[in-house]
C-alpha cells in the first residue's frame, strides 16, 4: 500500500531528526529504520517524535538503560531500541 504524502513527509522528517551527533545513536536509529521500514503506527511516530526531542546523551541513556523516565510509552521504545537495534560491544 502506497504511503499517503502527509505520512511520507512526517516520515521523512522523523528520519532527519535521527541523524545525531552520537555516532551510536546514528547506528541504533539506522538500523530502527532498517528494521521498522518505513511502516510506523501513529503512536510509534508520535513516541519517537517525544524521543527525538530530548538532547543525544539523555536518549543515548535511555537506550542503552542507564537512565530511566517516568513514561511508559518512551520506556517501551527505549527497551525496543536497545534489544532489537544496540550493536553488541565487542569482546576482546
Amino acid at each position: 500500500m502506497a504511503m499517503d504524502s502527509a505520512k511520507q513527509a512526517r516520515i521523512g522528517r522523523l528520519k532527519w531528526h535521527c541523524r545525531r551527533a552520537l555516532l551510536e545513536l546514528d547506528i541504533v536509529f539506522q538500523r530502527f529504520w532498517e528494521l521498522k521500514g518505513d511502516d510506523l503506527d501513529e503512536q510509534t511516530e508520535t513516541t519517537l517524535t517525544r524521543l527525538l526531542a530530548l538532547e543525544d546523551h539523555d536518549v543515548w541513556d535511555l537506550v542503552n538503560g542507564r537512565a530511566q523516565i517516568d513514561d511508559p510509552a518512551l520506556t517501551t521504545l527505549a527497551e525496543m531500541l536497545r534489544n532489537t537495534c544496540v550493536p553488541e560491544p565487542v569482546k576482546h
